[in-house]
């Protein structure tokens, strides 16, 4: 890659960036934070970065609030020390859920969280697995929005597993859901799911399909509590299914998440790095595939001005190789 590019990462996307880093062959740019005492943050940049192309790695996964100020608060660092252009590599965008205004005085939070990303100095925004594919409407500059079913289920093609069904736990993930089961070849299954309010709490009501005497690949966007995973792997036990294993593209589960999880049918958990989770890292459950060889491919498109869309239909194999981060196998 040329000189003027510069890799930068926020406190919580340093482990994200590195790989993207390794990957690209390039160092990561010298930067620090500095957490005072009232919880405010100070962020400077150590190195020049004037005239440069800016890549700024960043999720907004386990600390929300925080990691969202500490974007903004980069953003305008580098516009206020001349950088060429900034574009916002969010591996996980945290305020998606909040993408629509579905009842009285609320806020579409997503949209807020856009329009201040932009206020603040981006240029583009490279995302993946958004909850809500529309929100890249919410911003007036570009959204690459990647997807990360085709390295997972490179993964779990690793375990060799056959006499498989690919399980939606809602019909809002369907679409999905067909998407994972064309790249395996397989058919689809999908939950019946009720949500009443905001506790993270949701009711798996029916499932609609056959898995009886079947294998289960349950996939989802993320799961923050773990109880619709827990709920629909044991739906889908009782439906007569034989082994279940489940798919994420980010893991934001916290440690009552995880033992839900850990108390479930299912066998496996597969997700991403998009976030850096030490408690499902702890948990012989979950393993890690890495998409940041996928978004270092993106970045280099991007600052090579070719297209980036084609990785949706067409990813190195190179990228496949590198995405390996965990020797776990199933007994």
């Amino acid at each position: 890659m040329a000189g003027d590019i510069k890799i930068f990462a926020g406190q919580s996307g340093k482990t994200f960036a590195t790989r993207i880093c390794d990957y690209l062959g390039v160092q990561l740019g010298q930067s620090e934070v500095i957490q005072f005492s009232d919880g405010n943050l100070f962020v400077r940049i150590q190195e020049t970065v004037r005239d440069k192309e800016v890549f700024l790695v960043q999720p907004i996964g386990l600390k929300p609030n925080d990691e969202f100020v500490e974007i903004l608060f980069w953003l305008d660092a580098f516009k206020r020390a001349s950088a060429n252009s900034v574009t916002a590599v969010i591996p996980y965008f945290g305020y998606a859920k909040g993408d629509k205004k579905d009842e009285p005085r609320v806020s579409i939070r997503a949209r807020v969280c856009a329009e201040a990303i932009e206020l603040a100095g981006a240029d583009r925004v490279v995302t993946m697995d958004l909850h809500s594919p529309q929100i890249q409407g919410f911003f007036k500059r570009p959204v690459d929005h990647l997807i990360a079913s085709p390295i997972l289920c490179a993964a779990f093609k690793r375990f060799a597993i056959e006499n498989f069904v690919v399980v939606s736990p809602d019909p809002g993930f369907a679409k999905q859901a067909r998407k994972y089961a064309s790249q395996l070849g397989v058919s689809v299954a999908i939950g019946d799911k009720i949500r009443t309010g905001h506790d993270e709490r949701a009711s798996v009501l029916e499932l609609i399909g056959d898995v009886a005497g079947k294998n289960a690949l349950i996939v989802d966007d993320f799961s923050t509590s773990g109880g619709t995973l827990a709920d629909i792997a044991r739906m889908v036990r009782e439906k007569g299914a034989n082994r279940i294993f489940a798919a994420l593209s980010h893991v934001l589960l916290d440690a009552k998440g995880v033992a839900r999880i850990e108390d479930s049918p299912i066998e496996l958990v597969i997700g991403t790095d998009t976030v850096i989770n030490e408690h499902a890292q702890a948990s012989a459950k979950f393993v890690t595939t890495s998409v940041a060889p996928l978004f270092a491919e993106a970045l280099n498109r991007i600052h090579h001005s070719d297209s980036v869309s084609s990785l949706f239909d067409d990813i190195p194999e190179k990228v496949f190789a590198h995405a390996v981060l965990d020797a776990k196998v199933l007994s």
